[in-house]
């Protein structure tokens, strides 16, 4: 599996394995989170996306469990995890609304509560999961740095920013932000035109994708892409996933798919995506499929 510098003190695996339903699945068990990180380590996937609010507020600790089960298993890995959704469920059950807090205290006490939590002494890499209409860039962007600073954190990025939104961010803070995580795949091609792959390229910025699968929408149903993605992938014997990702990896921009699943045998499958030839062509084909029409 190749491995991808996004910082001077962090590279990750080219394709990621997403927890956002770690803490959904019927067994949450040290033992079981256990294989299906192990299921990633055989292909040489180590990095690990969380967020705070995943599982309401409950993934993280599951990680945690499995980390203090196998001493040492954290230090194969890099740990990527978020913060900024204030969600009324879990440890914020008494908030009044949904809402975003970036503000410099919030932003450390997520970050305490998430190294406290996934049992852990330092995060690799922790993402604004959402852009915040109040921000206070300036505090935003000093409370990231000061993490930083500290060692709490190796290093910032964003997830779901605009360029403008990342630039803001960016011109207030010391640090370079690492990375953009955005929906990306043929069901949620908004960004391959609307500019943000290409300010990432304009930064040499690599970009996560998150839901690259469409949702399971791109494996469920049978539309055109599907159908285009199928006869590319029985000719080069893999499955219609495979196809749909190495989409994905193809791009110039050097997309980091994070993918979910709780099924091992679907985990054990990921890097077939780095088996495929996708040509211009066969990626255009594809586009067009999903766009329902060619290019202008």
């Amino acid at each position: 599996m190749e491995r991808v510098n996004l910082s001077a003190d962090v590279d990750v695996s080219r394709i990621i394995y997403g927890m956002w339903r770690l803490a959904d699945d019927s067994d949450t068990s040290p033992a079981h989170v256990r294989a299906k990180i192990d299921a990633c380590l055989a292909q040489g996937i180590t990095t690990l996306d969380q967020a705070d609010i995943y599982g309401g507020y409950a993934a993280e600790a599951v990680l945690g469990a499995a980390f203090q089960q196998s001493p040492g298993l954290r230090d194969t890995l890099e740990v990527v995890t978020k913060c900024d959704i204030v969600a009324p469920v879990g440890r914020y059950a008494d908030a009044r609304v949904k809402y975003y807090d970036t503000s410099a205290a919030h932003i450390t006490a997520s970050v305490e509560a998430s190294l406290s939590n996934m049992r852990i002494e330092q995060i690799d890499v922790l993402l604004i999961h959402r852009p915040d209409p109040m921000m206070d860039a300036r505090e935003t962007g000093g409370a990231l740095d000061a993490l930083i600073d500290s060692g709490k954190i190796k290093a910032a990025g964003v997830s779901n920013f605009k360029p403008w939104d990342w630039d803001l961010l960016q011109v207030h803070m010391k640090h370079p932000l690492v990375t953009n995580q955005l929906e990306l795949s043929l069901a949620a091609r908004d960004s391959f035109t609307n500019g943000d792959l290409s300010h990432a390229q304009q930064h040499a910025v690599r970009p996560m994708a998150w839901s690259p699968l469409g949702g399971g929408s791109l494996m469920t149903q049978q539309t055109k892409p599907a159908i285009t993605l199928d006869k590319v992938a029985q000719a080069q014997g893999v499955d219609r996933a495979a196809v749909a990702i190495a989409w994905l990896l193809a791009h110039p921009s050097g997309i980091l798919p994070v993918m979910g699943t709780n099924t091992l045998s679907r985990i054990a499958t990921f890097s077939d995506a780095t088996k495929v030839e996708m040509d211009r062509q066969t990626w255009f084909e594809l586009f067009e499929a999903a766009n329902g029409h060619e290019v202008p």
